[in-house]
């Protein structure tokens, strides 16, 4: 695909296009594209996800955001870019390639990274965090010394976290929410809406560069509030099953058999759960798309098979 000046914008660059947990990637490049803008599909691996990205109308190009050629590559003619990547040992590596690419190119007028609400509470001495918390601070003082045109974009933990996925599965099979939390509250939010911000800052980046936006659920509450949201959106009765942590982690998240670094990641936001530190409120979904963040009843409506056997 051959980009002029005739040819209007100059292309968005969306990393992480094929999309891991929640594929927020993927869905910034579909809304991007059902806005008529040109778009540049960064993926890992030329699969059936790539293909499907080309059905949009975006090009995609393979690469590895490790490789500083591959990621000067996929920048050429941008005009603006996200920077997402799934959990990953490699991620302060990838992230700090893509900054130091980036400065180096210096055409960009907007570089939206994607990081975590737990960030906004850390700094250089904190150590209660998992690896990727730190990596993901790491990232943002980066940026913030890189003079590069930067967008902070700070979602609480994600609905389909894994977290959340031993929810899904212990509703599907016994009808409860098996969780190590007690009375511990969360503000969980969508993939899509956390993608709706993403791509309406890509979109017109121009009030949002240097600002960072911190995005949660519509409300905070245990977990007996989320088996009541859930029971009703299922119209049947969930329970709740006060489970201690190590027994969850050693049963329930094992199953999930998760690579390590990511483990270690799941494993301490469920630690940080019980210290509070996801009882949070934020308006950065409605500061920038006008509209409240879904909540977890729209998510159970929206995929009803997941919580069924």
């Amino acid at each position: 695909m051959v980009y002029s000046p005739e040819a209007g914008m100059r292309p968005i660059l969306v990393t992480g296009a094929a999309g891991s947990v929640g594929a927020v990637g993927r869905t910034v490049v579909q809304g991007l594209r059902r806005r008529g803008l040109q778009v540049r599909a960064l993926v890992r691996r030329d699969d059936d996800r790539a293909q499907a990205l080309r059905a949009t109308g975006a090009e995609v190009v393979v690469g590895d955001l490790t490789c500083a050629r591959d990621v000067t590559d996929a920048l050429d003619g941008c005009g603006r870019m996200y920077f997402g990547m799934a959990v990953s040992d490699q991620y302060l590596l990838a992230a700090v390639t893509t900054a130091a690419v980036a400065r180096a190119y210096g055409r960009l007028e907007a570089f939206v990274n994607m990081s975590q609400l737990t960030v906004s509470e850390m700094d250089s001495t904190s150590g209660s965090e998992s690896h990727q918390h730190r990596q993901q601070w790491l990232v943002e003082q980066v940026l913030d010394w890189s003079g590069l045109p930067v967008v902070q974009v700070r979602p609480t933990v994600f609905i389909e976290n894994p977290l959340f996925q031993t929810v899904f599965s212990s509703i599907a099979e016994d009808g409860v929410i098996r969780w190590p939390f007690g009375e511990a509250r969360t503000s969980p939010i969508a993939a899509d809406d956390v993608a709706a911000v993403v791509e309406e800052i890509l979109a017109d980046p121009a009030g949002h560069i240097g600002r960072s936006y911190e995005l949660t659920g519509p409300r905070s509450q245990d977990a007996a509030g989320l088996a009541a949201e859930i029971s009703d959106a299922l119209h049947r009765t969930v329970g709740y099953t006060a489970v201690p942590l190590q027994e969850w982690l050693d049963n329930d998240l094992a199953a999930l058999e998760l690579p390590a670094h990511v483990r270690q990641h799941i494993s301490t936001m469920a630690r940080l759960h019980l210290d509070g530190r996801y009882d949070r409120q934020a308006e950065g979904m409605a500061e920038v798309t006008g509209r409240s963040a879904e909540g977890v009843a729209d998510f159970v409506r929206k995929n009803p098979e997941l919580f069924t056997r």
